[in-house]
């Protein structure tokens, strides 16, 4: 089993890379395929819808035939065939397929990690491991960093893109030969995600699950590097450092949230602090949109960091799942994760793309990040009306 959480972790450092290598990726598209930044938008956003919509035949999968086959089979497929595509790309449209198949590949990988931690571990430390589990995945947006603009300058993007192509299919196999699947729960009753979204309960979670991501991923996963480019001139080493920093600050979020979990009785408290300092933070980002770099990497940092609460919103949601549905009781929250960031993801492109031909620069990029403060707000609004679950510590 730990072997197997092992590639399951690894592929997810994967699936963290390929969400944010975008932003890095973005000059040399540009100029090999005139791939511009509303058309990454929309690539990056597709990304995130085609994993969510993944995540609903994702839980049923992992209740009915478990982790091993469902992570494995559609990490090869969709994870190593994407990155091949990806590679052999021309077009614009090119890179957009091979990010929705890259998509369907990483849909299943943390969520099966997860299911194995609520199944297989004690609820008290359900957090804690999946905080782990994320921080050590965020790694993979080190990677897509400054690693990634250096792997492109010797091996330009094409040659860099088959190199991960092998990677993705390698951790794939692994991942078949080593996981185990939990014993199975032994119940009479039937149920579906349609029993979990009756639950009103459930309601302010999900809107809240729906848009905390989205200025962590808006940023370090495209708009970061086209912001520096065009606001401040940015050489692709200053971008990498900048994305670099990010996602370090980001690592630091998930490796301090969710041991916050055992620590703080209220989860509500937790998520909710969270992304109002978050929300804060991007505010001061568009106020100071145009001030230096060094202002926006420090405001880009906290706002990697304050944008971890991921993981407690799940441990939130979950006291409230029936045991047989905790499978698509977790791919559910994350449905809603992924799927509201890459709607919004895919109308930010929209956004700039309307505002930045009658403007300057710092203008348009203070309506993105305007966008952006308006979505965590709302979803701060009404996860106030959410109901603490019991955070059990035993």
């Amino acid at each position: 089993m730990n072997a197997g959480i092992v590639f399951l972790v690894l592929a997810y450092v994967m699936s963290q890379f390929y969400r944010a290598f975008l932003a890095v990726m973005a000059p040399a598209l540009g100029v090999d395929i005139g791939a511009g930044p509303e058309d990454l938008a929309f690539a990056s956003g597709m990304w995130f819808l085609v994993f969510a919509a993944m995540q609903i035949p994702v839980g049923e999968a992992l209740d009915r035939i478990g982790p091993r086959i469902t992570a494995s089979v559609l990490f090869a497929i969709g994870g190593g065939g994407g990155a091949a595509l990806f590679a052999l790309a021309s077009t614009p449209l090119h890179i957009t397929l091979a990010m929705m198949l890259i998509g369907v590949g990483c849909s299943p990988v943390l969520m099966a990690s997860y299911y194995i931690f609520a199944r297989s571990y004690a609820p008290a430390v359900f957090a804690t491991l999946a905080g782990v589990t994320l921080g050590i995945g965020t790694f993979g947006n080190i990677g897509s960093a400054l690693p990634l603009t250096l792997a492109v300058e010797w091996f330009g993007w094409r040659g860099t893109m088959w190199v991960l192509t092998g990677v993705t299919l390698f951790i794939a196999l692994m991942a078949a030969v080593f996981v185990r699947d939990p014993e199975r729960v032994a119940v009479a009753q039937k149920g579906s995600v349609l029993d979990l979204l009756a639950m009103p309960v459930l309601w302010p979670i999900l809107a809240m699950m729906a848009v905390n991501y989205i200025s962590v991923a808006g940023l370090r996963g495209l708009w970061v590097g086209p912001y520096l480019d065009e606001v401040f001139a940015a050489t692709p080493e200053v971008i990498g450092v900048v994305t670099l920093v990010m996602s370090f600050a980001m690592v630091a979020g998930n490796f301090v949230y969710g041991p916050m979990d055992r620590l703080i009785p209220s989860r509500k408290t937790i998520v909710l602090g969270g992304n109002l300092i978050n929300l804060a933070c991007v505010l001061l980002l568009i106020l100071f949109a145009g001030h230096s770099v060094v202002v926006a990497t420090v405001l880009l940092a906290m706002i990697g960091l304050t944008g971890a609460t991921f993981v407690v919103i799940i441990a939130h949601a979950k006291t409230f799942f029936p045991e047989h549905l905790t499978g698509r009781g977790v791919t559910l929250l994350n449905l809603f994760g992924m799927g509201g960031t890459g709607l919004l993801q895919s109308l930010s492109g929209n956004i700039y793309g309307a505002v930045a031909p009658q403007s300057t620069a710092v203008v348009a990029y203070q309506w993105l990040f305007g966008f952006f403060a308006l979505c965590l707000l709302a979803g701060c609004v009404a996860y106030v009306f959410s109901r603490d679950g019991k955070n059990i510590r035993s």
